[in-house]
């Protein structure tokens, strides 16, 4: 089997600190898990990824590793001198998805239930897993409890889970909710590791958002355009009186300071204005128009008018 260099694979210096190595996994990790990187080879980078952190974090299990010393090269084939590695205990480990260099230096494979007892260490948290959350914009706004179920390829080892999540009120994209305890299997009595719910929002009929700032389209009549007026328009937290300014256009946007989604700087709410005409053509609307037309020369194609 081929040597696989740990320290090269997150991408530090084999002096790296404990977390300057939990940056690294994070950042890697972010960018290569399966439900939301582009990248081909992204699956297995993942395994990778977490195989290395596995290692790296745990301070017994990086020491036996670091005794292969630095003279090895990613690649290289690699035969475990006799005796080599801690052999402590035979345990049970669940989800058996590391590499043979991996089980060739912390133990060997005995196909039990789907997984593999080793040879391996006391204590070590569990790694943390990673998934997605989908999350209404009226959850995010004013905070719930939500239960989600995992699906095998949130977490392999736990799958088919029910959880109940605490949606945070003012929770934004991309932000992540920690669920202590619920991550990977520890070895042996360890504890699991956490598990880390990245926030993605479900497409809202009527609302988009940027960070805390939300959009919302509203559709006005020519005459509220041309005169001004005071109308309702929707928010999250519900509807409040907007004034639109005569002689507004269609595509102007008009701020509800601190209308957005909540937090220690609440965001603001856009409203794009939008005119619409009315499809009603009786007579009495078209007349109405008519002497509308007739008593101004505005021409908008010309830039001008009165």
């Amino acid at each position: 089997m081929q040597y696989k260099d740990y320290y090269r694979i997150l991408g530090v210096e084999r002096g790296a600190g404990l977390d300057e190595i939990k940056r690294a996994y994070r950042k890697l990790a972010r960018k290569y898990h399966p439900d939301v990187s582009q990248e081909p080879d992204a699956e297995a980078r993942f395994k990778e990824i977490n195989e290395a952190h596995e290692v790296l974090k745990d301070p017994a299990k990086r020491s036996a590793y670091d005794q292969l010393g630095s003279g090895w090269r990613a690649g290289q084939e690699f035969r475990p001198p006799p005796g080599q590695g801690p052999h402590i205990h035979r345990e049970f480990y669940s989800g058996g998805d590391s590499s043979d260099f991996f089980e060739s230096l912390f133990g060997r494979e005995f196909g039990i239930n789907g997984g593999f007892a080793r040879e391996g260490f006391t204590g070590g948290t569990g790694p943390d897993q990673h998934a997605s959350i989908q999350v209404d914009l009226e959850d995010a706004y004013g905070g719930a409890t939500r239960t989600v179920e995992l699906s095998a390829r949130d977490t392999p080892d736990r799958a088919g889970r029910k959880l109940k999540v605490r949606i945070p009120p003012g929770i934004t994209e991309g932000q992540k909710i920690r669920l202590a305890g619920q991550g990977g299997g520890g070895i042996r009595d360890a504890r699991r590791g956490d598990l880390l719910l990245e926030v993605r929002f479900k497409p809202h009929p009527r609302y988009t958002a940027e960070g805390r700032d939300i959009t919302v389209k509203l559709p006005i009549t020519p005459s509220e355009a041309v005169l001004g007026a005071s109308v309702e328009a929707p928010t999250l937290g519900g509807p409040v009186s907007l004034k639109i300014p005569p002689g507004s256009q269609s595509g102007d946007r008009l701020r509800l300071k601190g209308r957005g989604l909540p937090g220690r700087l609440p965001g603001d709410q856009y409203v794009i204005l939008l005119i619409q005409v009315p499809r009603d053509n009786s007579r009495q609307t078209r007349e109405a128009y008519e002497r509308l037309r007739q008593a101004s020369d505005f021409n908008p194609r010309k830039g001008g008018g009165t």
